[in-house]
């Protein structure tokens, strides 16, 4: 078994340590043959990457894939983008997007939603309805329809530790998930997927990727924790995307 590569990694361009090059010679010391730089979307106002900054970081990875292909690795250009609106809007447009090898999606705290109904339900709603069981069952539809309609009107490659931050139907969302070709992430920092949620996940027919959500470039790269979840709710390895048997 292989990691070919690890596609969820993040710089100092958001809240990540070291610089895209650092995170390069990381994975190029675990053999890895891609490694995707991932920085959260611009729509985060604590520590989104800036729109500027996407056009440099374009320029920056397209130097160093001439630099590094003779040694085997490949540098993909990726965005973790923010949902934003239950309409299934995210903060990334469509120029921005075009820039891109591969796009994340992931539902986090810190976002600029893209109205009072939004900002109600991510902030008021979907936390109290972790503490409460009234509006609960409402709140997993809501956020499970926010996702589908996500990655219906955008190419999402993956979705990010779904059910981490707010509750969802997994079953669902696999579904849905596995009609578009979006794959489903098993995150090594984060709780979702979790071994009950892949379990369910994988009776539909979706893919999925185990990353490391690298915040330093050590961790680049160290997926055991989310393989050990996979292997621990027997899913068979040939679906996860990253793996080579």
């Amino acid at each position: 078994m292989e990691l070919i590569g690890d596609y969820h990694t993040h710089t100092v361009y958001s809240h990540g340590e070291g610089t895209i090059r650092d995170n390069v010679e990381a994975a190029l010391k675990k053999g890895l043959k891609e490694i995707a730089i991932c920085d959260h979307g611009p729509g985060h106002f604590l520590y989104g990457v800036k729109k500027k900054n996407i056009p440099l970081m374009r320029g920056e990875i397209d130097r160093l894939n001439e630099e590094y292909a003779p040694k085997g690795i490949r540098i993909l250009l990726g965005v973790e983008a923010n949902l934003i609106g239950y309409d299934g809007t995210i903060d990334m447009d469509e120029d921005l997007i075009k820039m891109t090898d591969i796009l994340l999606l992931g539902y986090h705290y810190g976002i600029i939603p893209n109205s009072l109904y939004d900002s109600f339900g991510m902030y008021v709603r979907n936390p109290l309805s972790k503490v409460l069981p009234l509006g609960r069952e409402r709140m997993i539809e809501l956020n499970t329809q926010a996702f589908v309609r996500a990655i219906n009107r955008y190419k999402i490659d993956f979705i990010t530790h779904p059910g981490s931050k707010a509750r969802v139907d997994i079953r669902a969302l696999a579904r849905e998930a596995a009609k578009v070709g979006t794959a489903l992430e098993i995150n090594s920092k984060h709780s979702q997927l979790s071994v009950e949620s892949i379990r369910i996940a994988m009776e539909e027919d979706v893919d999925f990727v185990v990353n490391s959500d690298a915040h330093k470039p050590e961790e680049v790269g160290e997926v055991r924790v989310a393989l050990e979840r996979a292997k621990a709710a027997k899913l068979p390895l040939e679906r996860i995307r990253n793996i080579r048997l």
